[in-house]
């Protein structure tokens, strides 16, 4: 064999097997968890299909109606020399009819300010009585607005996508990080608008905005959590199927079955699972927390189409929430592996 061609050949077969690596990849790594598991307990394992999952609403059902406020063109033509209307003047442009929700937000709260403005320079009562009332009314309609800008995008559909697989922490770690800066930063902004306060320049909210569309990581991190449960269950299945049916160590002491299963528990669970169970809390806590925020200081406009995948999807206090039943399954499945080593005197416990 020459020896360009050994070289080709070695490192194909290399290529070959960190292909093959079962722990390579999320979905390989729980499959093939569940699988030395019930091999080596001498239980069949059986795959169950991934728990169900909401996924963000269509942009229709999660998008609320804005009432009009209508100022007719003699008005338009009487505001001359305030402000307001250069205003209305863009938002009746044919630019201004297809705003995108934060811009539309930005227009809301300029056309608030130059009418409050313009206010002190009308001199006919009829025409004052009407932008005082469209002022009332743009107020009273701002909520709605806010939730458009915020839950109503198609940025923030991108974030929450289902469509690009699996969170991998080694990749995405430090955008989760700064993900959740953002969401807190834009929780300050909503609140302030809330009360009152539009001193908030919403360029940066901009910005936030433009960064969800380059990665789906809140999908992803779903995705994640939907195939833990699942397996972790699957797992914790067969641990509870040896504890009850055959005991590990009848004399209560280790013997050579038990130190390959404790082989596996260290081994496979504590080397791999682990760490990726520990990668999915981390970022999960920090980007679902504010996100749940966002959602909940909103929760008086939400629409009620939006309202499940909120309680199933958002909310870590919902017991039946997604979120809940992932930490449900991780102490099941903790408490499971305890009770099976505690038959032959190996219950692990914290350092």
């Amino acid at each position: 064999m020459s020896v360009p061609y050994r070289i080709t050949f070695l490192l194909t077969c290399l290529f070959g097997l960190i292909g093959c690596d079962p722990f390579a990849k999320p979905e390989t790594m729980m499959d093939e968890y569940v699988k030395r598991l019930g091999h080596v307990l001498d239980v069949e394992p059986k795959y169950s299909d991934l728990i169900y999952i909401e996924r963000i609403p269509r942009p229709r059902e999660r998008k609320l109606s804005i009432p009009e406020t209508e100022i007719n063109m003699l008005d338009f033509l009487a505001l001359y020399g305030c402000e307001l209307q250069f205003v209305v003047g863009e938002k009746n442009s044919i630019m201004g009819r297809v705003m995108q929700p934060l811009n539309n937000l930005r227009y809301e709260l300029r056309f608030i300010e130059a009418a409050r403005v313009c206010l002190a320079e009308i001199d006919n009562d009829n025409l004052r009585q009407k932008v005082s009332e469209a002022i009332e009314t743009k107020q009273q309609s701002l909520p709605l607005i806010i939730w458009n800008a915020t839950w109503g995008t198609d940025e923030i559909a991108r974030l929450m996508s289902l469509s690009n697989g699996l969170y991998q922490p080694e990749q995405s770690q430090h955008e989760i990080s700064t993900y959740s800066n953002d969401i807190n930063y834009l929780n300050s902004v909503v609140r302030k608008l809330q009360a009152g306060d539009y001193a908030d320049d919403l360029n940066y909210v901009g910005d936030i905005q433009q960064r969800w569309q380059y990665g789906s990581r809140a999908g992803q991190l779903h995705n994640s959590v939907r195939l833990l449960a699942s397996r972790l269950d699957d797992a914790t299945q067969i641990l509870k199927q040896r504890i009850h049916q055959k005991t590990l160590c009848p004399q209560g002491q280790p013997n050579n079955k038990a130190k390959i299963v404790e082989s596996v528990f260290f081994n496979v669970y504590i080397a791999n699972v682990q760490p990726y169970l520990s990668s999915v809390n981390r970022g999960a806590e920090q980007l679902f927390k504010p996100l749940a925020e966002l959602a909940d200081i909103q929760q008086h406009v939400m629409p009620d189409s939006f309202r499940p995948y909120y309680d199933q999807s958002l909310r870590w206090d919902n017991d039946k929430g997604l979120w809940s039943k992932y930490q449900q399954q991780v102490k099941a499945h903790t408490e499971a592996w305890q009770d099976l080593l505690e038959q032959c005197g190996l219950r692990p416990t914290p350092d």
